[in-house]
Order: C-alpha cells, then structure tokens, then sequence
C-alpha cells in the first residue's frame, strides 16, 4: 500500500484493514518531495493521489474501492454489515462523510496547517473564510453527534465500520490542529469539544485508544527519539 503520512484517504485503508485483522507493507512517500508525481508511482496511478493498493489481482487506486474490495476478498470483519439494512446504512454515512465532512476539513485544515497558528485579523477576508470553513467543521461534528447520541459505540453499531474508518481521521485531523494551533482553533470554536460534542468525544477516544488505531496514526506525529 502507497501513501502518505497524515493523509486522510490513505488513512482510511489503514484502518480498513485495521478493523478486519489484516496488513499491509505500507511505502510511505514524501509529499514534500513530490514522491506521487513522481513516475516511478504514477506508473500506478496516472491521476497521483493516495492510497494505491497493489495485489496479485492488480491495482485499486480510490480509498472507497479498497475498502469495498477488503470486504469482498475478506469477508470476516466486515466493514459494510452483516445484513442488508446495516449496509445500507453503513453506505450513507460513509458516503456522506465523504463528501461533507471531509471537504468541511479540507477548508477548514489546510489554511490552519498551513499557518503560523495565530488568529486571523478580525473582519480580514482570511478570517471570514476560516470562520464560514469553521462553521461547517462544526455542522458535521453536530451531525456525527446526533447519530452517537442514542449510545451506540461506534457509528454504526456495536463494531467499528467503514464510516468509522472514513470519519476518524477527519475528527482526528481536528484534534491534531488544537494540539498544534490551540490558539487559533480555541478563537474558532474548538477550544474545549468534548464540552460541545461528548459524545463524538467519546466515540474519539475510544478509537484512540484501541491499539489497532494507535498503529495507524501518523508517522510524522511520532515524537523524535532523545540522541544518546
């Protein structure tokens, strides 16, 4: 498997495989020297994105046909339900997650990453756009919320799915950013979430701490090692 360190679609299939038991070798290219527009990958995928996934069957280039193809060629585990009604249910959210939270993310991260971490000048162009992404980061977080709020314990049932597989590293994403830009995400509502959102809070931490989760988060998160 070919990503990229911290790359929310990549971070998808580790999980994927994560839930259903399985591994992968995973190559992680260098986004900082362009590793995926370079020909040696795009010889794999001409459009140079992550995550591709290479097997004795060939080449899965799309985040959402490598988790469905886990589920077809390994079938315990599954991450799309045991009945129809639980994959149809599993499929909404996974796909609504697809496309509202994480493009809520992708305007609300990039410019907050990207940044020196202090707030935007009030009433500047740049803080009207961060305050309306900020706004929809918080709309989804309110949607994951209600449907957490019956006290399931993942967000299709009593297992983790492919929802939880897509919508985990955007929440994830958002607790890295208070980490590292507490500042401005405090001035952009998300100061204290669990206060807001204790139910995706708990659904968070849960996953955060399953040792399974652990071993796919970033490896640029991971704390440098003291020199001896």
């Amino acid at each position: 498997m070919y990503t990229i360190s911290g790359a929310p679609r990549g971070w998808r299939v580790l999980l994927g495989l994560a839930f259903k038991g399985l591994s992968a070798d995973v190559i992680y290219l260098k986004a900082s020297k362009k590793e995926h527009r370079q020909p040696k990958f795009t010889a794999l995928n001409p459009r140079a994105t992550v995550p591709v996934l290479t097997n004795d069957h060939g080449v899965l280039r799309d985040s959402i046909a490598i988790l469905a193809w886990l589920d077809r060629a390994y079938p315990e585990k599954p991450l799309f339900g045991h009945s129809p009604e639980a994959a149809a249910e599993i499929w909404q959210l996974t796909m609504e997650c697809c496309d509202y939270l994480r493009e809520a993310n992708r305007q609300l991260l990039v410019p907050v990453f990207a940044g020196d971490g202090s707030p935007q000048e009030e009433g500047s162009e740049a803080a009207r756009q961060l305050n309306a992404a900020a706004e929809l980061a918080h709309a989804e977080c309110l949607y994951l919320e209600g449907i957490l709020s019956d006290g399931r314990a993942y967000l299709c049932g009593d297992e983790p799915s492919a929802a939880d597989a897509i919508a985990f590293p955007e929440v994830r994403l958002i607790q890295r950013a208070m980490e590292t830009k507490p500042n401005l995400m405090a001035s952009l509502g998300f100061g204290h979430p669990p206060d807001l959102y204790p139910f995706v809070a708990a659904w968070k931490a849960r996953l955060n701490n399953d040792p399974r989760v652990e071993a796919t988060m970033p490896t640029h998160w991971q704390a440098p090692q003291p020199a001896h």
